[in-house]
């Protein structure tokens, strides 16, 4: 980016004595090259606002001197490049080290702000001190870069409420405002420089002159105007008595008539207007301006008639309008009104009076330092020289104090510095070629110098509003440039990793849907298929697991009843055992699933995603959930009951634990009915009692006996009995020996009924578990039985482990695939604004070489 170096209009300077027609042609080029430069600013800053309020928060940029203990900021003695630390007003902390390179592109001279990385490889840089070396080395160059690079002045924030390093400090209240407030504070100066060029404008168009007369109290100043005016018009005293500004015209502006005007305060003056002034004669003029102690200071128009040739005149010159303003001294708490009256439009040179005896003080240097921001060459009259013994000593303090606070009126001494006594003037018939030779450059400065006298504060101003816009511009291409490189690189790393989640996100909800069924139905099936074994081993009369259960010691036949109720319990808990082998298998299933779901989250889960916290116990699947209340269900009301095959069971009781189940009965010893359905009834059995055995003639026997002890084991088998017997009875040959045979069947089974006792009750115990099981009774549905209410529950169980953990996975992607989605999004509205920021930037650097080229700021 260029930065626009102070320029100065095509040399008319060192003449003073030039032709009138052609100081006034050069005059009017140079003034309609620089009223199109001023247009085109304007132009150029509205476009920087508009930006700035929509399309992107310029940043406020400050620049300081590298660290000079850094090796690569060590000085060379090449004049090429300086290197500067370039921060930002709402980021102080952050730094990025950049390049001055000096480039001149036809008339414009500018220099080139970039980061280090960006500037050329053959540039060579400099460090602070090299730089001040390098200047006083070269008196052509030395314009080659600004003075204080870096700073602004005229859209300097200006926040200054205390010394510079406080904490309220421009640079310590800047560094705390917020960005869009500092860009808010910045629009601001770039409106007030926009409204100044209007005022600016109208000052070149205006084809009057004013020089405004300043400096310290007692200086002399009023003395140098009337030594300039050949009369004693200024009230002169030993004490300061000027206390008013008095703007001193020819009297031709006055229809030739001599008078003071008191201009009234609020109104505009007009010289035909007489309700904007009061007039007052000549003789009242000292009494006005000494005697004021209202505290307000009077501005006075005052009309002279100078009778003198216009070769020696300054108010009657012949070619422009000319007004010499006296003001109050510094001094008097006036400070502020004048160098703000310094920096007015319609002043074109500023004549600063300075005591020999006294120098510059701190008020004269605060405001010269003030005024040179705008002017930079600016009048200097050494008053009372005459009364110094060490005049060249003198000469030379002054001089340095002149280069330290505006270095281009000390680069012109000869014309703009002069050594003067204003009194001694003023004498009658007494030779003074100081005064003569002040009041020929003075002459020379406004009519033939107009271009530095009245064009240059407005050359001046333009250039250094284009130095500050470039330096804006340079700044923030930079950060543009920055935010395209960051945003790229944030693209580059969240875009493929947001595409790849957007293609794989069908897979992976198919791919967590896969492992839920695959692990439901894993362990519905195995849970049936471990329960039906374990069933039929049961119908068997053996235990449903092995290993896990045995069947209780057959303790003889007095104690059968007890013998058949410790088989039912043994034969019970081998079904609970059963149960808890295929909850174990569920568990074992059920992890690998949150494996395979854990594996795709790995898969399927960009890299920086916090993986899920959520640790499976497989040891609290199964486990009994708390009631509504707080505490465990109840197993014994009747909300908490599922339907099982026989009645209202429990689920969650092992069955060897309910007392329905483990109640024993006549039947789980001896099983009547069955056998009389396998034997008379042609029913088949589903083990190998199906062929007739001692045991089945004895139940004939124990039928009649049951019969007759009143325990009628059906309506079927005691018909068949009664019919046997009347037949037997019928024949009288049956008679003689069915008694004796009857007996020692009965003796016989009886013996084999008891020897088989132990193998018998176990499996008559198991059939009748195993049917009450899987018979469907009652309001009971198939997939209540044993098997498939506990094959659906652990199946549920499984499901839900699995899909909460599917669940989290599936929250996890969406939350990262919108995340990165997020960045995608801003990455990419990043980048676009940056490049549009970028370009816009470098249109502003080019617009402002083409202002330079077509205004005609070149270097004198």
């Amino acid at each position: 980016m260029r930065l626009g170096q102070e320029s100065s209009l095509p040399a008319v300077a060192g003449e003073r004595h030039l032709k009138v027609e052609d100081v006034q042609e050069a005059y009017v080029e140079q003034k309609d090259r620089l009223l199109v430069g001023l247009d085109t600013t304007q132009r150029l800053l509205g476009d920087v606002r508009d930006f700035n309020n929509n399309e992107w928060v310029v940043r406020y940029p400050t620049l300081q001197e590298s660290n000079p203990n850094d090796e690569t900021s060590a000085p060379r003695k090449s004049r090429r490049s300086i290197r500067r630390s370039l921060s930002f007003a709402d980021d102080p902390d952050s730094q990025t080290d950049v390049v001055y390179t000096p480039s001149r592109n036809g008339s414009a001279c500018a220099v080139t702000l970039a980061s280090i990385a960006d500037a050329p490889e053959s540039a060579e840089l400099l460090d602070g001190n090299d730089l001040q070396q390098d200047r006083t080395g070269s008196d052509n160059d030395d314009r080659s870069l600004p003075s204080k690079c870096g700073d602004f002045s005229i859209l300097r924030l200006d926040l200054k409420l205390g010394p510079s390093g406080s904490s309220t400090s421009p640079a310590a209240l800047v560094s705390h405002l917020e960005r869009g407030s500092i860009a808010k504070l910045l629009d601001e100066r770039i409106g007030s420089a926009i409204q100044h060029m209007d005022k600016l404008r109208l000052r070149i168009t205006d084809t009057s002159s004013k020089v405004l007369v300043t400096g310290d109290l007692n200086a002399g100043k009023s003395t140098f105007v009337n030594a300039l005016l050949r009369r004693e018009v200024m009230a002169v005293d030993q004490q300061p008595c000027t206390t008013a500004f008095c703007e001193v015209h020819g009297a031709s502006e006055n229809n030739g008539i001599e008078e003071v005007h008191v201009l009234k305060q609020g109104v505009t003056y007009s010289v035909s207007d007489e309700s904007t002034f009061t007039r007052a004669s000549l003789a009242d003029l000292e009494s006005i301006v000494t005697d004021n102690e209202t505290g307000v200071q009077p501005v006075l128009k005052i009309y002279l008639a100078d009778s003198r040739v216009p070769s020696e005149s300054l108010l009657n010159n012949g070619v422009v309008d000319i007004s010499l303003i006296d003001a109050p001294g510094l001094n008097r708490d006036s400070l502020k009104t004048t160098a703000l009256f310094a920096r007015q439009e319609e002043i074109d040179v500023v004549v600063f009076v300075v005591s020999a005896e006294n120098h510059f003080t701190l008020s004269a240097k605060e405001f010269l330092e003030t005024a040179s921001n705008e002017k930079a060459y600016v009048f200097i009259v050494v008053n009372k020289f005459e009364q110094i013994k060490n005049k060249e000593k003198c000469k030379r303090l002054v001089l340095e104090q002149i280069k330290e606070f505006s270095p281009r009126t000390y680069d012109d001494a000869a014309d703009l510095v002069h050594f003067v006594d204003s009194a001694a003037a003023l004498r009658p018939y007494t030779a003074n070629p100081a005064f003569d030779d002040l009041e020929s450059s003075l002459r020379s400065f406004v009519l033939v110098k107009r271009s530095k006298s009245k064009l240059q504060p407005a050359s001046t101003f333009l250039s250094n509003l284009l130095s500050e816009v470039d330096l804006l511009a340079g700044a923030n291409a930079i950060v543009a440039q920055s935010d395209i490189d960051h945003a790229k690189d944030d693209l580059l790393r969240s875009k493929p990793v947001w595409e790849k989640m957007k293609n794989s996100r069908d897979a992976l909800e198919d791919a967590l849907e896969r492992v839920e069924e695959t692990g439901a139905s894993r362990t519905h099936e195995r849970t049936k298929a471990v329960l039906s074994t374990a069933l039929d081993r049961v119908g068997q009369g053996r235990p449903g697991v092995d290993h896990c259960v045995s069947l209780p010691a057959y303790r003889g036949l007095l104690r059968i009843w007890d013998y058949a109720r410790d088989v039912r319990r043994a034969l019970l808990v081998s079904l609970d055992a059963a149960v808890k082998l295929a909850e174990e298998e569920a568990r074992t299933t059920t992890k690998a699933g949150v494996m395979k779901i854990t594996d795709l989250g790995d898969e399927h889960l960009p890299q920086g995603v916090e993986r899920s916290r959520r640790v499976f116990v497989p040891e609290a699947m199964f486990n009994v959930r708390p009631s509504k209340k707080g505490g465990l269900k109840d197993h014994h009301s009747p909300t908490a009951h599922v339907v099982v095959a026989g009645g209202a069971y429990n689920l969650g009781i092992g069955l060897s634990q309910r007392s329905d189940m483990l109640d024993t009965s006549f039947g789980d010893i001896f099983d009547f009915n069955r056998h009389l359905a396998v034997h008379f009834g042609g029913g088949e059995g589903d083990d190998n009692e199906s062929n007739p055995t001692a045991l089945s003639v004895l139940s004939i026997g124990l039928s009649a006996l049951t019969m007759v002890g009143g325990k009628v084991l059906g309506a079927r088998g005691f018909i068949d009995g009664a019919i046997h017997l009347s037949d037997l009875s019928a024949n009288e040959t049956a008679r003689s020996w069915v008694a004796p045979v009857i007996g020692a069947v009965v003796v016989g089974a009886t013996g084999y009924f008891i020897y088989r006792l132990p193998d018998t009750i176990p499996r008559t115990i198991g059939r009748r578990i195993r049917a009450s099981l899987l018979n469907v009774e009652g309001n009971a549905t198939e997939a209540e039985t044993f098997i498939n209410a506990h094959a659906g529950r652990v199946s549920r169980e499984t499901r839900k482990v699995l899909r909460l953990a599917s669940w989290d996975l599936r929250e996890r992607f969406r939350v990262a695939m919108e995340e990165r989605g997020k960045e995608v999004r801003e990455a990419e509205e990043l980048e676009k604004k940056a490049l549009n920021a970028l370009q816009f930037f470098h249109e502003i650097e080019r617009r402002s070489g083409v202002v330079r080229e077509k205004a005609g700021l070149v270097v004198s």
